[in-house]
């Protein structure tokens, strides 16, 4: 920290600056930057405020944080997502505007990275601009913020040496169209034959991945991602969406501190993983929802322990119901494949994340709950996964 904290320096940042934009940068950092006091906010804020001239430089730093999170293993959607949390929808438009400021100097980091900028877009919405001293203000929230963010294992993108199956983007496509209007059916009969139909298509694309690459000269290697996972009630989710990543051949490992999953596996099944998750855990939403609104009929309160009991017993039992899915045998001839991929798998995450704790869920206790979530897991049914084989040449 101490070199961030010295960068910039221009001589003795107590003499006179005026005229020196650097210098009173510098200066309203050193006020604001290394304390979490709010009148030292003020007075950095106060110096910025009072000179138009700071504008350009005070951009330029900021394009420095957001390149030292990236050497810190953070990537924009993670950035995004804890200023969200941390702050406001003022700084998260800030930040954003940061990223795609700071993208052209970058280096390429491959497709999940630039599906991440791509989501940065400008927003429609242009909200009148604060005063200077408001203005300072959040820039310098915000430069505080990103200055104290820790390192994280870097997730850089698996060297992909040979072309997927044709149609690889094509068949994606499919499954998100399936998974959303299993989310958006107001008919449980329904919801459970599209997203049965999902995980079938799911499988089916795993295992032309698999076998695509058994034949390659070169293998590809897994890779990761993180996934969000959101208070409130994140212990529940985080367990959906292991049960959903081990039963799509991979591996995820929570950190609730910064409130995300890094899900590890080859880039196919990650894929999958995020549609199935985001699917299913839209659908636990809605059901729970419904699930309170009969409780109130019938004249009973519903609290958060209710909503923390039916999530995870709506995780538990997808997670029951996934593994028995993963079970389904397969051919001989894929059991190699399958099994050295696996192998691939657990020693990328081992070589990411050499300690793991495990974390047992807190604050279920309340059993209408509890049963309410079970019963909607059963009714989100995945379906069961098709007898895997090669398809003929």
């Amino acid at each position: 920290m101490s070199s961030s904290k010295n960068s910039g320096t221009n001589g003795d940042t107590n003499g006179d600056t005026s005229g020196d934009p650097t210098g009173t940068v510098e200066r309203a950092f050193r006020a604001a930057l290394y304390t979490d006091d709010d009148t030292a906010l003020d007075t950095g804020a106060s110096l910025l405020a009072a000179d138009p001239a700071t504008d350009a430089e005070l951009a330029r730093r900021g394009a420095e944080f957001v390149a030292q999170a990236w050497r810190r293993g953070w990537q924009p959607a993670d950035v995004v997502r804890i200023v969200r949390r941390e702050l406001d929808d003022t700084h998260v438009r800030l930040t954003a505007a940061l990223i795609r400021a700071q993208a052209p100097d970058d280096r390429p980091r491959g497709p999940r990275w630039t599906a991440q900028l791509a989501q940065l877009e400008e927003s429609d919405e242009n909200p009148a601009r604060a005063d200077r001293f408001t203005h300072a203000t959040a820039v310098l929230e915000l430069y505080r913020l990103l200055l104290r963010l820790p390192a994280l294992e870097p997730l850089e993108d698996p060297r992909q040496r040979h072309v997927g199956p044709r149609g690889d983007a094509r068949m994606l496509g499919r499954i998100r169209a399936l998974l959303a209007k299993a989310e958006a059916t107001g008919f449980p009969e329904e919801a459970e034959a599209l997203t049965a139909k999902a995980q079938e298509l799911m499988a089916r694309h795993s295992v032309d991945e698999a076998l695509l690459d058994a034949r390659a000269p070169a293998k590809d290697t897994p890779g990761a991602c993180r996934i969000g996972v959101e208070p409130p009630y994140e212990q529940a989710k985080a367990v959906l969406l292991d049960a959903v990543a081990t039963a799509n051949h991979c591996r995820a490992v929570w950190n609730e501190p910064f409130a995300f999953s890094t899900v590890v596996g080859f880039e196919g099944d990650l894929a999958a993983v995020e549609l199935l998750y985001t699917s299913l855990l839209v659908q636990a939403q809605s059901a729970m929802a419904k699930a309170e609104a009969a409780q109130r009929a019938g004249g009973r309160k519903r609290t958060k322990t209710f909503r923390q009991s039916f999530l995870a017993a709506y995780a538990h039992r997808v997670g029951v119901r996934l593994r028995t899915a993963a079970e389904a045998p397969v051919t001989d001839d894929l059991l190699p494949v399958l099994a050295s991929r696996e192998v691939a798998v657990t020693d990328r995450t081992e070589r990411m994340f050499p300690r793991t704790t495990t974390t047992r869920l807190r604050g279920v206790s309340d059993e209408a709950g509890w049963t309410e979530g079970a019963r909607a897991a059963d009714r989100a049914q995945v379906g069961n996964r098709p007898r895997l084989s090669p398809r003929p040449e």
